[in-house]
């Protein structure tokens, strides 16, 4: 296969942005995509099979970043992850081939409607930081969890996103700990549906692995990054990232 610098260097840094991005918000596959699809030439199901090679990587990174600032929650985040895992294996394989611009249209609403309830919560529980994990919240929040890993196994865009509002809303956790939790849900289910993408040979590793470069750059900087610049500068890029991925879908 033949490829140039500038090739690979736009593949990288499309990358590190997306997995910033990822990492402190959501969307980045919302950039990685079409460069896999627009400018490198691959097919859409096999750029979005070749996408979760990066997402794999780049949260082992998060996750490791997160973990070096003192922030984790590892018993919570596996029992989400597994329930995400199982939906994402239903959501890889679903066959239906949802398109058009009514579909980008609604999901653009969604997204806006999602960032603000997030945000109003946040705003909500400055004055009361305290989490909630009791019994019947575990139960719906694991529910919901199994739910969202079909929307992310089926396409990974924008999960970020629900994930976020889930936990501030559901459980009342910070940006940094949803963000600490987040990246761990998703490299667990990831592993599944990477797993159904590989077996049904729609990777392509040559890119996948070029593309992880620049994720884990990326995921590794936002991740302690974030943890230092506390809840209020992950806010506003979580609504710098919910504009843009809403005038994407919406217009383009």
């Amino acid at each position: 296969m033949e490829f140039d610098f500038l090739e690979i260097g736009l593949v990288i840094g499309a990358g590190i942005i997306a997995g910033f991005f990822n990492t402190v918000a959501g969307g980045g596959s919302l950039l990685t995509l079409p460069i896999l699809i627009m400018y490198i030439g691959l097919p859409p199901s096999i750029a979005n099979a070749t996408n979760r090679v990066a997402i794999f990587s780049q949260n082992v990174f998060a996750i490791a970043g997160f973990k070096s600032k003192g922030v984790s929650d590892f018993k919570y985040s596996l029992l989400l992850g597994i329930s995400a895992l199982l939906g994402a294996i239903i959501g890889a394989k679903i066959a239906v081939d949802i398109k058009g611009e009514l579909f980008n249209r609604i999901l653009a609403i969604i997204m806006v409607a999602v960032v603000l309830l997030t945000l109003f919560k946040r705003k909500k529980a400055e004055t009361d930081q305290s989490e909630s994990l009791t019994i019947p919240q575990k139960i719906i929040t694991t529910v919901v969890f199994f739910l969202i890993g079909i929307y992310g196994g089926f396409i990974q865009a924008g999960v970020g996103f629900l994930i976020i509002a889930a936990l501030t809303n559901l459980n009342g956790f910070s940006l940094i700990k949803t963000n600490a939790i987040k990246v761990f849900v998703v490299f667990i289910y990831t592993i599944a549906a990477l797993l159904v993408f590989i077996l049904e040979g729609q990777v392509n590793w040559i890119y996948g692995v070029i593309l992880a470069i620049g994720n884990s750059l990326g995921a590794w900087f936002a991740s302690r990054w974030s943890v230092k610049k506390g809840d209020k500068v992950v806010g506003r890029i979580l609504v710098v990232a919910v504009i843009i991925l809403a005038v994407k879908l919406w217009f383009f």
